[in-house]
């Protein structure tokens, strides 16, 4: 696979902000797509756009792409003014938009070659670079074929592949694994990933939490045209609440016991002890450290054996509900620190 080959590369998280984006407006109409957002993005990370149908990101991305002019506000990329540098601008951005946007009757090499030379790439650079991007996303053996034989799969990788004949500085990517599979959506964040190792700035627009976990450095939610909050994942899910304490006992028929002795037991600040037949597990939300410990100080007074015990924080699904008022529309994972104690006895 071909590497991406930039210089003055940086560290994840380190250096300025190569996107920066101050009180953005945008109208349609009566409606205001975009009602003052700000966003910094630093060099070499990915951000996350997250928020509800409607809620601004894709006119965001087209304010920051040039392809749509704000209302008022300033927004710099990599240097350059969205309204008053499109043209440099558009020299150091690359965009893979919610579907594909090369020409179904050319080949797939021939939609590389000549998005290369309308960036004015010399023919030889820009057949270089389109065997190259054709290398590195898998594409050689369909590379004469017309992009209309093509998989969906293989559509929005070349469609990424033609994002990055220019080698962009800053990749705006508008939910790109909408209707993929999972083996493709893998194949595209591991792109991803690999592009922001290496220095490219990545601004990520998505509904899918599982993806914005897996590829995010930082997330910004978004609703109804408004910045509602921002932070790294975790920093988000704290903000929603504390973490759930999962306890399984030793002895499967002593569950009920153990909740009956959490419940009675008052713990300060300790409410809600909940019973999952199903997994044989007490599960108890806390607040701190210090909580935890009472707990455990109660199961071991009262005899009780724990064969396995882990705190959970609470699914970035959960903090999507709370800040937005509406469910994502596909379930993540749940996000685990295990503790696992095997046979944790009094």
């Amino acid at each position: 696979m071909t590497h991406y080959d930039r210089s003055n590369t940086s560290h994840r998280g380190e250096g300025a902000h190569t996107v920066e984006v101050r009180g953005l407006v945008k109208h349609y109409g009566t409606t205001k797509a975009l009602d003052g957002v700000d966003l910094d993005v630093p060099e070499g990370t990915v951000m996350g756009v997250l928020g509800p149908n409607g809620a601004g990101k894709t006119t965001l991305v087209r304010c920051l792409s040039t392809l749509v002019v704000p209302d008022s506000g300033t927004a710099r990329v990599a240097g350059y003014d969205v309204v008053h540098q499109p043209h440099e601008l558009r020299r150091t951005i690359g965009l893979t938009g919610q579907y594909a946007s090369v020409d179904e009757k050319l080949s797939g090499w021939e939609n590389l070659q000549m998005i290369g030379r309308l960036l004015d790439l010399s023919r030889k650079e820009a057949r270089d670079r389109a065997d190259a991007m054709l290398e590195r996303f898998s594409l050689t053996d369909a590379a004469r074929r017309p992009v209309v034989q093509y998989s969906g799969g293989m559509r929005r990788r070349l469609d990424l592949a033609a994002s990055l004949i220019g080698r962009p500085a800053v990749l705006y990517l508008d939910e790109p694994t909408t209707g993929l599979d999972p083996r493709t959506r893998n194949e595209v964040w591991d792109e991803v990933q690999g592009m922001a190792d290496e220095g490219v700035t990545v601004l990520l627009t998505t509904q899918y939490m599982e993806e914005a976990e897996q590829l995010a450095d930082a997330l910004t939610v978004v609703d109804r045209g408004r910045v509602i909050a921002n932070g790294g994942v975790d920093e988000l899910k704290a903000k929603v609440g504390g973490r759930t304490l999962h306890i399984r006992p030793s002895e499967p028929e002593r569950l009920p016991e153990m909740a009956r002795a959490l419940t009675e037991a008052g713990l300060d600040g300790i409410a809600g002890v909940s019973v999952v037949p199903d997994d044989q597990l007490v599960t108890v939300p806390i607040l701190s450290d210090a909580q935890l410990t009472s707990v455990i100080g109660v199961l071991s007074a009262r005899g009780f054996g724990i064969a396995h015990i882990s705190t959970q924080l609470p699914r970035l699904d959960d903090v999507f509900l709370s800040l937005t008022g509406t469910t994502p529309p596909a379930a993540t994972q749940h996000d685990s620190t295990d503790a696992a104690i095997p046979e944790y006895t009094s």
